[in-house]
């Protein structure tokens, strides 16, 4: 069950040009328990919602100098004003009136004289329901983070690499602009695994993780489990000098964890090896051949010995 926080907690601001009108809402809100705040126009009440944030507007419909409309017009416009219902009250009951009320944002609406009761159950009802949507978006969004990071190494899993990849290709071949991936691949695992048990090769998998994110620090680039024991990282906008300098951090990031490694046939400790590939995405150019061109790039860093990178399956660095 989602818990809804108390009223006490929750703050109204009232609009309304007329001060007794705002004085007897006052007097009713703060009697059930809300804090209140005030204005008398529209322009003090956007004024009001950007420094105070409140939890629901009480907003009379026909103000001078900028009415009740126009001003949930100008709240719609703001980004954080969509979870903040707004109750319009106004004197007004013809369908044209309600109707305009609603295609400008309000949620609900009261009519003049108020009817107390109604306007208690109605601010109550409203500000739950925001609440509830608030926390409700809240999960989806955590559910979204599920299904994209792996559980294991809390990195991009699978999936996500898949569609950040193809969506920055498709972004770099628009702007002209390179795009560097890189493939790592830790040096025996298996026999790590063999060794030391499962268990241990999650930690160890866990760690390499960490290491390599630490140190992929640009809002843009990317971390990814790609498979059992491989990483992948994607780097926009970096030319193949950038990427080396990445490659060389990673393979010395782990290299420092110094995860003993007893059965690894190049050190004493856990080592990476890395491929990587750097290209400007053109209009006939293949996405996947990218991603083949990185995968013989660290098979042959592999071959050469393990423990280091290969570029372009050209040059191997140490």
């Amino acid at each position: 069950m989602i818990a809804i926080a108390q009223e006490s907690q929750f703050l109204v601001l009232i609009v309304d040009d007329e001060p007794f009108m705002r004085m007897i809402l006052r007097h009713f809100l703060e009697r059930e328990g809300y804090k209140i705040a005030e204005a008398q126009n529209g322009r003090e009440a956007l004024t009001a919602f950007k420094q105070l944030h409140p939890d629901i507007i009480l907003l009379d419909a026909i103000m001078p100098d900028m009415d009740g409309f126009e001003c949930c017009t100008h709240l719609e416009l703001l980004d954080c004003s969509k979870h903040t219902p707004v109750l319009m009250i106004t004197g007004l009951e013809d369908q044209e009136s309600v109707d305009r009320a609603f295609a400008v944002g309000a949620i609900d609406y009261v009519t003049k004289p108020i009817h107390w009761p109604v306007l208690r159950q109605r601010v109550k009802r409203l500000i739950q329901q925001s609440q509830l949507q608030q926390k409700l978006e809240a999960v989806n969004v955590e559910l979204q983070r599920l299904v994209t990071i792996d559980g294991l190494t809390q990195v991009a899993n699978r999936r996500l690499f898949e569609e950040y990849l193809n969506q920055e290709w498709q972004r770099l071949k628009r702007e002209q602009s390179p795009l560097s991936l890189i493939l790592c691949d830790v040096d025996f695992f298996k026999l790590y695994n063999d060794t030391y048990g499962h268990r241990v090769g999650d930690r160890c998998l866990q760690e390499i993780a960490k290491a390599i994110k630490d140190i992929i620090n640009r809002p843009a680039d990317l971390v990814a489990r790609y498979g059992g024991e491989e990483f992948a990282v994607i780097l926009p906008d970096t030319d193949i000098e950038g990427a080396i300098h990445v490659a060389e951090k990673i393979c010395h990031a782990v290299r420092i964890l110094a995860i003993p490694h007893q059965s690894s046939q190049v050190s004493a400790y856990v080592t990476i090896s890395a491929g990587f590939t750097t290209e400007i995405p053109q209009p006939d150019s293949d996405l996947e051949e990218m991603i083949a061109a990185a995968d013989r790039a660290l098979y042959e860093a592999k071959a050469a010995g393990r423990d280091g990178f290969v570029q372009n399956i050209l040059t191997t660095q140490k």
